[in-house]
């Protein structure tokens, strides 16, 4: 996928896609009857739909980072499988005429990288490959909000509380969870 697909698909999916951008806190809350305008929960309802809205972009984001990284592997599949493909037609008639008469210009000659052709297929590897890092750093701070998350919910097991008699198991099978992914991850 070209750089300026990529811009826009982030400029038409993205952009626009924010709940602020459609329909503002005020907007929301002259939706509801009088009588409940001026109620707290209309504020908190807000913030949830703003915040489901903000995973979903981000989730869209994702996807087209990803859409634009798998476009770029594809391409270089594409170059790689153009130059397996120019050196296994080279026939046998051209091999034999190789090893009697030598390189004539009527034979097929691999291409060879210079300097210039060379630079920009590592810039883009090494483009590649800081994505891919920062892919992993988006993930790693995930999994740590995630773990925090898990902690905070976990205060009631610190002070003794507990609300359901399934929560024993409940905890056992979080920390499970966590093991795992940190497993995965290591």
């Amino acid at each position: 996928m070209a750089t300026n697909e990529a811009t826009i698909l982030r400029n038409y999916l993205l952009l626009p896609a924010r709940l602020p951008t459609f329909i503002s806190l005020q907007e929301f809350t002259s939706l509801f009857p009088k009588s409940q305008q001026s109620s707290p929960q209309i504020r908190a309802l807000y913030r949830d739909l703003q915040q489901q809205r903000n995973v979903v972009v981000d989730g869209v984001s994702q996807n087209v980072d990803a859409q634009v990284r798998q476009g770029k592997a594809l391409r270089r599949e594409v170059i790689k499988a153009r130059r397996e493909a120019e050196l296994e037609e080279q026939d046998d008639e051209i091999e034999i005429e190789r090893m009697l008469f030598g390189s004539t210009s009527n034979t097929l000659q691999p291409k060879q990288h210079t300097l210039l052709t060379i630079l920009p297929d590592m810039d883009d590897a090494a483009a590649d490959m800081e994505a891919e890092i920062e892919t992993m750093e988006q993930e790693e701070a995930a999994l740590l909000e995630s773990i925090k998350q898990a902690v905070g919910n976990m205060s009631d097991l610190r002070y003794g509380r507990f609300s359901s008699s399934k929560l024993k198991d409940e905890v056992l099978d979080g920390l499970q969870s966590i093991q795992e992914v940190c497993k995965r991850k290591i």
